[in-house]
């Protein structure tokens, strides 16, 4: 009999759960860095157990809104640990609770939502260390089940998978068999473009950043064509974008082209321009228009 499970993976910023949910998947949905805020929509990935079809929303990281389109993204993550199955909260292995998980856990017991802790990072400490991570959090909340997990190594995903998998109830599958990510093949190469700014950027000028794909064509020999404009908040951010000679623009571009062609399957010919767009992040028009658009 055919079953699915709607599971959210929350947690404070920079904390794993995109890198989680892609290891869970096994195919890159969600676009990974070293810098906070990288995730901005909720994203959602499909996972295919025999009769069991999860489907998990990788959330933004919960912190506390400076802007518009910070106040957008909490409002992403409130939302989607109500009217779900079960939500994943993913800590690090710290045996203290911050103000970010004592939000979750609150907004948790108000959904009356089962949760399942995965503590991960678990490759960064000793596994003694684990006990007073797993004591801090039983105190605070009374989990359905903890799995300590290494989401960059693969240690314990299995194990969460099966955990994630008792909250499957009978029903029809949500998606078809073959597909890993409602997300369209647009979007996700412009957030491509979008992860190597992040990577290879530093400082504040990769968090004012934003994507838009103006042109996604694809011609009859199978070649993609995608034109892409890069938005920034201030003129001296775009000199820093393009680089010296247009070397930094280069390199973002190449990247983002690569794993694009890795992610279609096919050649990609990828041209990128950089424009101003002042105070962006606390425009609703603008947040809109990037494609950050409000749950209905």
């Amino acid at each position: 009999m055919d079953k699915n499970a709607m599971i959210t993976i929350a947690g404070r910023p920079n904390v794993g759960k995109s890198t989680l949910t892609n290891a869970l998947v096994g195919e890159k949905v969600a676009i990974v860095s070293n810098k906070p805020q990288t995730t901005r929509n909720r994203i959602t990935a499909i996972i295919n157990r025999g009769e069991a079809q999860l489907v998990l929303m990788d959330t933004p990281g919960f912190h506390r809104a400076r802007t518009r389109l910070g106040e957008y993204m909490d409002k992403v993550v409130r939302e989607s640990v109500a009217d779900v199955d079960a939500v994943v909260l993913v800590v690090e292995p710290i045996a203290s609770l911050g103000p970010q998980e004592t939000e979750l856990i609150k907004q948790l017991r108000a959904a009356r939502v089962p949760a399942i802790l995965a503590i991960n990072k678990i490759d960064t400490v000793e596994k003694p260390e684990l006990l007073s991570v797993i004591s801090a959090y039983a105190q605070a909340h009374d989990f359905a089940a903890v799995v300590p997990i290494s989401a960059k190594r693969g240690e314990g995903l299995e194990a969460l998978l099966g955990e994630m998998e008792k909250f499957a109830q009978p029903g029809p599958h949500l998606f078809p068999e073959d597909m890993y990510t409602d997300q369209p093949e647009k979007q996700l190469c412009a957030e491509l473009l979008r992860e190597k700014l992040l990577w290879c950027l530093d400082k504040e000028v990769p968090h004012g950043t934003a994507v838009e794909i103006t042109r996604f064509h694809e011609r009859e020999d199978g070649v993609i064509e995608i034109d892409a404009t890069i938005y920034c908040e201030k003129a001296s951010h775009k000199g820093i974008i393009i680089g010296k000679n247009g070397q930094m623009l280069k390199k973002i571009s190449t990247d983002a082209r690569k794993d694009c062609e890795r992610f279609m399957g096919t050649k990609v010919f990828l041209q990128t321009w950089v424009r101003v767009k002042e105070n962006w992040r606390d425009s609703d028009y603008m947040i809109s228009n990037f494609g950050y658009h409000k749950e209905s």
